[in-house]
């Protein structure tokens, strides 16, 4: 039975999150609607990540076992006939080996957070990014986000819906730069808690704010060390989380 991997790019803001569920429209549920409208096969859509709902991606990657060899450029351009007009593309299908998991192969994720800083409230990115509207210091941001690098018990960034067996993680990469009046977010690890970049963005905000609701970089690494959901700062609202990347 022959896998391809599917490199999958998508909108969020119309679907509830990745993951099937019941009467919601959500983007494993359309891709497996495509699969069978092309196939005639219920498949299951293996995704490396569960996005949440509003979240985007750029590059998630998914896996489905057919019983017939398709055609690579086939499979890719019929799913997407048939993912029309739901915002959602298949960016690439290839074949992959018979061992080679969405998830499980993973080896690195990497995320985009986009902050749009500005007084003004958004138009064009509305949905697609966090307007915070009080000047951020980008260097403070970036200073304090080095607390987080590393092997952590990231409890206080951790969902209390999630549903991971340990709160340990090790985060490999959070950078955060200035590209005008974007601040832009970037995480890599191998794999994240539920809500956890969300977490640590909005808690990183409250490093770049003077003032009140202002933390310093001890502040963070406070809350880290908590190990306490409570000690969380705000976090960050869906719109301006990207999927962009998974590497194997």
């Amino acid at each position: 039975m022959p896998r391809y991997k599917l490199i999958v790019e998508y909108d969020g803001a119309p679907f509830c999150g990745w993951q099937t569920q019941a009467d919601q429209l959500t983007v494993q549920g359309v891709l497996t609607r495509a699969v069978t409208a092309l196939t005639g096969e219920t498949v299951l859509v293996q995704g490396a990540g569960r996005t949440d709902a509003g979240v985007h991606a750029r590059g998630q990657v998914a896996h489905i076992d057919l019983a017939r060899d398709w055609e690579t450029d086939t499979v890719r351009d019929a799913l997407n006939a048939h993912l029309r007009p739901h915002p959602v593309a298949v960016l690439s299908a290839t074949r992959a080996a018979d061992d080679f998991n969405a998830r499980m192969s993973a080896v690195k994720r990497h995320y985009l957070y986009r902050i749009i800083n500005r007084r003004p409230d958004l138009t064009f990115d509305l949905k697609y990014a966090w307007r915070v509207a009080r000047p951020l210091d980008v260097e403070a941001m970036h200073a304090a986000a080095q607390r987080l690098i590393g092997n952590h018990d990231f409890t206080t960034f951790r969902s209390t819906e999630c549903q991971a067996k340990s709160p340990q993680k090790t985060l490999d990469r959070l950078d955060v730069v200035r590209a005008g009046e974007e601040v832009h977010v970037l995480a890599s690890a191998r794999s994240f808690l539920h809500n956890q970049v969300r977490s640590m963005v909005g808690s990183l905000v409250n490093t770049g704010l003077s003032g009140p609701g202002s933390w310093s970089a001890n502040d963070l690494s406070a809350a880290l060390e908590a190990r306490n959901r409570a000690a969380c700062g705000q976090v960050a609202p869906p719109d301006g989380l990207y999927l962009m990347q998974v590497d194997y």
